[in-house]
C-alpha cells in the first residue's frame, strides 16, 4: 500500500504525464493535416492507447497513451496527493482550494467529454420541428405506419447480417461506405454498371469515395444491402444521405440547373422517391439519414434574416425569430437567435450558424432557411466554477502570505 502511494502522490509521475501529454498535443495538432480535426480527436485524445501516427503524409509506428489514460492518470495523481501529501491547514487553504480547481477542471472536461452532444436544426420559414439532427451520425430507418426502427450506420458492416425483433426480413449488408458520390445515369451516358436493379440504383450510381478531412466539409454515407425473408428475397437496395439530406438535394438540383429547371426538378423528384418493400401487407418505408434526438418542446422558424455591409456581399447579421412551443409546461413564447446572443432551453443551447435568406435566396426563388447548432452540454458550468476555485485560491494564499509579511515587518 505504501509503494502505491509513493507512487500515485510522486511529483515525478506528475512530470512524466506532464510531457506526454505536451508530446501528443504536439503530435496529435499535426496529424489533424491529415486525418481531420474529428478524426484526430478520436485518434489521439478520445483514447486510452494511441497505436501509430499520421504526420506530413507518412504513417509513423509508435505507442502513446491517449488523451483518457492520461486524463484520468493525471487526476489520480493530482487527488492522491491532495489527500496523503497535502497539509490540511488554514496555512494551505488557498493551495487546497486550488488544487480543488483543477480536479474539478479534469473531472469537468471529462464528464463534457462523454456526456455533450453537438447537433444542428435545419429548418425553412414556417416549418416546425422536435427534433434535432446529428453532424456526424447516421442511422437507417424503416418506417411502418409510424413506428420506427433506428439502426446506427456505425453497426453496418460489409458482411454483416442483422435481425431485428421488430423488423420481419433480415438485412444482409453487402456494402458500406462511409463518404460516397451520387451521379445521374442519364440516356446515352458511359454510365457504371448498376448496383441493384431497386429504388436509387435504377435512376443514380454511387462511387465510394475516400474520407474528407476539410472542416468545412463531411462525408456522404450510402449503404448497399440485402432484405430477405424465409421466404426469399425483397431485393438488393441502395440507401444514402444523398436522398435524405435537404441540403445535399438542394445541391443536386443546382448542379443540375444547366440542364434546365424541368430536367433538374425531374431528377431530384426521382432522388426523393420513397424506397419501401411490403412483408405480410405491412409496408416498410427504409432511408439513410442523419441521426435524430427528439426533443420535448418544438421550435417553428417564423423569420430568417439575413443583413450585409451596405455595398458588399459580406455577412454583418444573421438572425432567426422561432417560437418555442412546450406541451407538457404549457409554454409558448418567441425568441431571436442571432449570432452573439444563443438560445439556451430545455438544456440545450441554440447558435446561430448557417443560413440561406436575403436578396440572393429572394431571386433565386429559394424559401429561407436557416441552420442552428445545437449543443447539449451538461458541464458547461465546470470550467468556470474550476476557474473560479483556481483563482480564489490563488487569491487566498497571496493574501495570508501577505498578511504575514506585513505583521512581520520591523516596526521603526
Amino acid at each position: 500500500m505504501n509503494l502505491f502511494v509513493r507512487f500515485f502522490t510522486s511529483l515525478k509521475l506528475t512530470v512524466v504525464l506532464l510531457a506526454f501529454a505536451i508530446v501528443l498535443v504536439f503530435i496529435g495538432t499535426i496529424a489533424q493535416a491529415d486525418e481531420g480535426l474529428y478524426g484526430a480527436q478520436a485518434h489521439y485524445f478520445k483514447q486510452w492507447i494511441v497505436l501509430g501516427a499520421h504526420m506530413f503524409g507518412h504513417k509513423i509506428p509508435l505507442i502513446l497513451p491517449g488523451g483518457y489514460l492520461l486524463g484520468v492518470l493525471l487526476l489520480v495523481n493530482l487527488v492522491a496527493s491532495h489527500v496523503f501529501r497535502f497539509e490540511f491547514s488554514r496555512k494551505k487553504l488557498g493551495i487546497q482550494l486550488a488544487h480543488a480547481g483543477v480536479i474539478v477542471l479534469l473531472v469537468g472536461q471529462l464528464s463534457t467529454d462523454l456526456l455533450s452532444r453537438e447537433l444542428q436544426m435545419h429548418f425553412t420559414e414556417g416549418q416546425t420541428l422536435n427534433y434535432s439532427d446529428s453532424a456526424t451520425d447516421y442511422e437507417l430507418i424503416f418506417n411502418a405506419g409510424g413506428e420506427v426502427t433506428a439502426i446506427p450506420e456505425k453497426l453496418l458492416h460489409a458482411g454483416d447480417e442483422l435481425k431485428i425483433s421488430s423488423l420481419p426480413f433480415t438485412i444482409r449488408v453487402q456494402q458500406r461506405w462511409h463518404n460516397s458520390d451520387m451521379n445521374y445515369r442519364a440516356p446515352m451516358m458511359q454510365n457504371a454498371p448498376a448496383l441493384t436493379t431497386n429504388g436509387l440504383a435504377v435512376n443514380f450510381d454511387f462511387r465510394k469515395l475516400d474520407d474528407v478531412k476539410a472542416m468545412d466539409s463531411r462525408n456522404i454515407p450510402t449503404v448497399v444491402f440485402e432484405l430477405r425473408t424465409p421466404a426469399g428475397s425483397l431485393g438488393t437496395w441502395v440507401a444514402s444521405d444523398w436522398a435524405s439530406d435537404a441540403a445535399l438535394i438542394e445541391a443536386v438540383r443546382n448542379g443540375y440547373a444547366q440542364m434546365g429547371a424541368g430536367m433538374a426538378q425531374k431528377i431530384v423528384s426521382q432522388l426523393v422517391v420513397p424506397q419501401s418493400v411490403v412483408v405480410d401487407g405491412k409496408k416498410f418505408t427504409f432511408a439513410l439519414r442523419a441521426a435524430r434526438v427528439y426533443h420535448p418542446f418544438s421550435l417553428t422558424l417564423l423569420k430568417a434574416t439575413h443583413t450585409t455591409y451596405p455595398g458588399t456581399d459580406i455577412p454583418k447579421d444573421f438572425r432567426s425569430r422561432v417560437r418555442i412551443d412546450n406541451a407538457k409546461s404549457g409554454e409558448k413564447r418567441e425568441v431571436e437567435i442571432s449570432m452573439n446572443h444563443p438560445l439556451r432551453y430545455g438544456g440545450y443551447t441554440y447558435y446561430q450558424y448557417q443560413m440561406d435568406a436575403g436578396q440572393m435566396a429572394e431571386q433565386a426563388g429559394r424559401t429561407p432557411t436557416s441552420v442552428l447548432s445545437v449543443v447539449r452540454n451538461p458541464g458547461w458550468l465546470t470550467p468556470y466554477v474550476g476557474c473560479g476555485m483556481v483563482g480564489a485560491g490563488l487569491l487566498i494564499q497571496f493574501l495570508y502570505h501577505l498578511a504575514g509579511f506585513v505583521t512581520k515587518r520591523p516596526k521603526k
